[in-house]
């Protein structure tokens, strides 16, 4: 699909995103008009859709992630997703197969935000019943392995 080139590119932006046209040019061995070539078609693909930081959400206070269990009520589910997706604290909505509808991801600063967030869950018209799971250990959290 891309070449290798450009996946390097995507490689070497995916652990430091502030990395310069140069200094890239220079780690990859090509030159700058190359890499600003190779990113601006990256980003018109929407292959980059921007540039980011990652941040230790623990440190800024969100010690609590919830992976919720929705199940929808019928012919309600993407109305159910694009209204759950706008919501405070949720950081991933996914279409799901098997005993749920769709899962959601969503990080809190404590219990009552959660207990809130979840009661909210409930009240859309589109959630007939959620199941919620609490995150207690993060063993693995990385999509950088994918590239």
């Amino acid at each position: 699909m891309f070449d290798e080139m450009s996946m390097r590119i995507i490689r070497e932006l995916s652990k430091d995103s502030r990395m310069s046209f140069r200094a890239l040019s220079k780690k990859l061995g090509v030159s700058p008009s190359t890499v600003i070539q190779k990113v601006r078609r990256l980003e018109r693909k929407g292959v980059i859709q921007g540039y980011s930081v990652l941040f230790d959400y623990e440190k800024l206070g969100y010690e609590l992630t919830a992976i919720i269990e929705v199940m929808a009520r019928k012919g309600k589910l993407v109305e159910a997703e694009r209204e759950i997706a706008q919501l405070p604290h949720v950081t991933g909505v996914y279409d799901a197969t098997g005993a749920c509808d769709a899962i959601v991801v969503a990080k809190f600063k404590n219990r009552e935000e959660m207990n809130r967030f979840v009661k909210h869950l409930l009240g859309l018209k589109g959630v007939e019943k959620t199941n919620t799971h609490f995150v207690l250990n993060v063993v693995k959290e990385d999509f950088s392995h994918l590239l």
